[in-house]
């Protein structure tokens, strides 16, 4: 769900923009205006939650930050509507209580919706059966982790170092598998933000940044490695020296009248696709070098194949 898009507004709208649409959209598809009408029913839950979100500060930085789909994975309905007070927000907007009894969204537990109080009582408050609010959970850390390409060929074990709260800092190992892609990340529970008396810490996101190599380039579990060859070893053939990632050697044969740009494979000696996938292929791909000053020999050889047509 778009939160900007279910209230109407645009990104930068401010906080009394974004009350004023909700405002005029729960009195369009508030329950009690659409009795048994599950689309009103449903589109009164998405705005609710796009409010929900949208009026809590800190909730709303970090979904302009993340966006949509990343948000949604780290808050849980639980996390969106804690502390979000049904009839507190109504009564502000002209509904009246629900006799008396507060309703206070919360997460989905026990198989129940979130927005079981509100919709799942026709007549009368909680009845005695209100809950309070779950303990508020700790913020949730992201933290930019880079690794090599060796590192993703066969998997590592990386030592961060996390400052807490007072100033202290303390190690944490975290075990990065074999084949990951760039911008994946890795979930430490409960080594992000603290949490107030009663509450689960947060977690601490590893989003990964495969470094550069000097000498390979990765395409998905394929690595190019670029062979640069004078003009006669390209129109001549031969055998050329190759290493590969891992420090391994092998002679490759060059067809003469090779192309620049063209591509040798040696199967399986590229990165694992994942931690059970097979390893892809590493390709070397031909490039002509071309001298950029020629001496004495080399300018009267060029032109002698210039005179035979080359």
């Amino acid at each position: 769900m778009e939160y900007y898009d279910a209230l109407g507004v645009e990104k930068g709208a401010s906080a009394q923009e974004i009350k004023k649409a909700y405002r005029q959209l729960a009195l369009k598809y508030h329950p009690d205006k659409n009795k048994d009408n599950k689309a009103a029913e449903e589109k009164f839950k998405g705005i609710s939650e796009a409010y929900a979100v949208l009026s809590d500060p800190e909730k709303k930085k970090q979904y302009d930050t993340y966006g949509s789909a990343d948000f949604q994975q780290r808050y849980s309905q639980e996390d969106i509507f804690r502390n979000f007070n049904m009839d507190d927000i109504l009564g502000q907007f002209g509904f009246g209580g629900r006799a008396g009894g507060r309703t206070t969204f919360r997460g989905t537990m026990g198989g129940g919706s979130p927005f079981s109080d509100i919709f799942g009582q026709a007549q009368g408050g909680c009845g005695g059966g209100c809950q309070p609010p779950p303990p508020q959970k700790g913020q949730d850390h992201t933290y930019q982790l880079s690794v090599t390409l060796e590192d993703v060929l066969a998997g590592t074990e990386k030592s961060i170092s996390l400052r807490s709260a007072d100033g202290s800092s303390h190690n944490v190992k975290v075990k990065v598998p074999k084949g990951i892609k760039s911008g994946k990340k890795l979930r430490l529970k409960g080594k992000g933000g603290h949490a107030p008396p009663g509450g689960q810490p947060g977690d601490l996101y590893l989003k990964l940044d495969i470094l550069n190599h000097a000498k390979f380039k990765r395409e998905e579990s394929d690595l190019i490695f670029e062979k640069q060859l004078p003009f006669s070893q390209v129109c001549l053939g031969g055998k050329i020296d190759v290493e590969t990632l891992e420090g391994k050697k092998f002679k490759l044969n060059v067809p003469s009248g090779i192309k620049g740009g063209a591509k040798l494979r040696l199967k399986g000696h590229g990165l694992p696709a994942g931690v059970n996938g097979n390893r892809g292929d590493l390709f070397v791909k031909i490039a002509v070098k071309i001298p950029k000053e020629l001496n004495d020999v080399q300018q009267e050889a060029i032109a002698t194949l210039q005179d035979c047509g080359l």
